[in-house]
């Protein structure tokens, strides 16, 4: 009995022990106490000027900060202390590349890299990340052990052209084909002209006007549609009037068009991809797309010439200048 007594009170005292010991390094782990900001004091003019300078200088940081950014403004302390480390480094030439370092890193990941991951996005190859960051932190170093600067860039380039090639095909070779076949079997039909240019066009009313040339403003009643019919874009969507444009402003299958129509013509043109948009991306229209419109040619908006003044004027003013001599 007496041994149990002694073994309960030895427990006691060891569990005191570790309670004391465990409170005792609690207490050494305490976090660090926050810097002491002092009061600012503001003794004449330039104090308050330049304290309210400081103020006035931060409208609309943060919201870009958010939206350019990234930053959440939960850690906007984190931010000021980086602030702070930054103005305190002064010349530091060391601090200063650091400081450099976070601010390019910055933009190499949240704008140029979703560029570049989009970029090779449905092609071939596609980036990783970690060995994109690697070749840029080896070219920096000088470290040519797997590509020389001039090498890994004439690379890139002829890989970038090759993924780009391999997408817009897969993306929009169809679009292109069915141009292309739609542009052939419309060639055939009756009263299509076909220009070297590749531009067809056929005349639904032959006018008697004028031509205009390149640099003169006409006015035009259109309406385009892609080849399988679907309108995208007329004059009537924009008002009663007609449009008004110089064909030296226009895509090229239209400038070829216009500088042939006399005016009070209506014309259907039959644009190939690389009379009209080309391989650009204008929304309802996808790269490498044909086109049709039918065009009117209302008039031309030809510059007004002053009228001489009349002889009889001229020759009573003389008359009368003559007499004032005598």
């Amino acid at each position: 009995m007496k041994k149990i007594i002694l073994m309960a009170l030895a427990l006691v005292a060891s569990a005191s022990l570790y309670t004391a010991d465990a409170a005792s390094k609690k207490k050494v782990a305490k976090q660090p106490a926050e810097p002491v900001v002092q009061p600012v004091q503001l003794n004449n003019s330039c104090d308050s000027v330049s304290y309210a300078a400081g103020m006035a200088i931060t409208n609309g940081l943060i919201p870009f900060l958010v939206q350019q950014q990234g930053v959440d403004t939960t850690y906007m302390a984190e931010f000021v202390k980086g602030f702070q480390e930054a103005i305190n480094a002064g010349g530091d030439a060391k601090k200063k590349a650091y400081f450099a370092g976070l601010d390019i890193a910055a933009q190499v990941r949240d704008r140029m890299l979703p560029g570049m991951l989009k970029e090779f996005t449905d092609t071939p190859d596609t980036i990783v990340t970690n060995l994109l960051y690697r070749g840029f932190t080896d070219a920096l170093s000088k470290d040519s052990s797997v590509f020389k600067q001039t090498d890994a860039e004439k690379f890139f380039r002829t890989k970038q052209e090759y993924n780009k090639a391999a997408k817009e095909e897969k993306l929009y070779g169809p679009n292109r084909d069915a141009g292309r076949k739609f542009l052939e079997e419309n060639a055939k039909k009756e009263g299509v002209v076909v220009l070297p240019s590749g531009l067809q066009y056929k005349v639904l009313v032959q006018g008697t006007g004028d031509i205009p040339q390149k640099t003169e403003k006409v006015q035009v009643l259109y309406e385009g549609r892609l080849v399988d019919g679907k309108v995208f874009d007329g004059s009537s969507k924009h008002g009663d009037k007609p449009a008004e444009f110089r064909p030296d402003q226009v895509i090229k299958g239209w400038t070829e068009a216009l500088t042939m129509m006399p005016v009070g013509s209506k014309w259907q043109l039959f644009i190939p991809y690389e009379l009209a948009y080309g391989d650009r991306d204008m929304g309802e229209i996808k790269p490498y797309s044909a086109l049709v419109f039918d065009v009117e040619l209302v008039g031309i908006d030809k510059p007004k010439v002053e009228e001489p003044q009349q002889t009889e004027t001229a020759d009573k003013k003389s008359k009368t200048t003559k007499k004032s001599k005598k």
